[in-house]
């Protein structure tokens, strides 16, 4: 049996042509991309942030601001007060330099008196050159300025580079190491 075209039946007359588009296609279509963007960004973005170069920034932070702080109270003493002095670099230390503060106190605090001056401490500037978070190590660099004010006489300044060491122990961190840098 033969089927003849012609008997299909006559063609829809508005049959809609396969070259006429929505006018809103393409923009339907690119804010799908661009909000698939934004989600992928915002997603990543979230991520970043509290993922492990946050956290290795906070830790960075946190080491610089402890040592800068433990610098200041190893290069502020009053004579009037040295005790008070000695335990802000007890509490600053650990290791070696905690052992040293430790077994020379008494000596510290005898030259301290004796010398009849209070000094103050402001770092200009400092930062960590390293940072292991892992075994809980750093080391940093600082230019410190002190003032200097013996007992009745004009205050003087002097300024003095230092680097340090230091340990985290729990979740502080104290120097274990500080030395002079020498200048020149």
């Amino acid at each position: 049996m033969t089927e003849n075209v012609a008997d299909a039946g006559p063609e829809p007359e508005n049959r809609p042509s396969r070259t006429t588009r929505s006018p809103l296609l393409i923009p339907s279509i690119a804010l799908a991309v661009a909000l698939v963007a934004a989600l992928f960004f915002g997603v990543s973005w979230a991520v970043a942030a509290n993922g492990g170069s946050a956290a290795y920034g906070a830790e960075r932070d946190a080491a610089l601001q402890a040592g800068t702080q433990s610098i200041i109270n190893f290069n502020t003493l009053d004579h009037r007060d040295v005790q008070h002095g000695l335990d802000l670099w007890e509490r600053s230390s650990t290791g070696p330099l905690h052992e040293d503060v430790v077994r020379g106190r008494q000596q510290y605090a005898d030259s301290i008196t004796q010398a009849k001056t209070v000094t103050k401490a402001e770092v200009l500037s400092a930062g960590l050159t390293e940072l292991n978070e892992r075994a809980g190590k750093a080391r940093m660099i600082a230019v410190v300025k002190v003032t200097v004010t013996p007992d009745g006489q004009p205050p003087t300044e002097k300024r003095s580079r230092y680097q340090a060491e230091l340990t985290r122990e729990g979740q502080d961190w104290k120097l274990s190491v500080l030395g002079p840098v020498a200048v020149g």
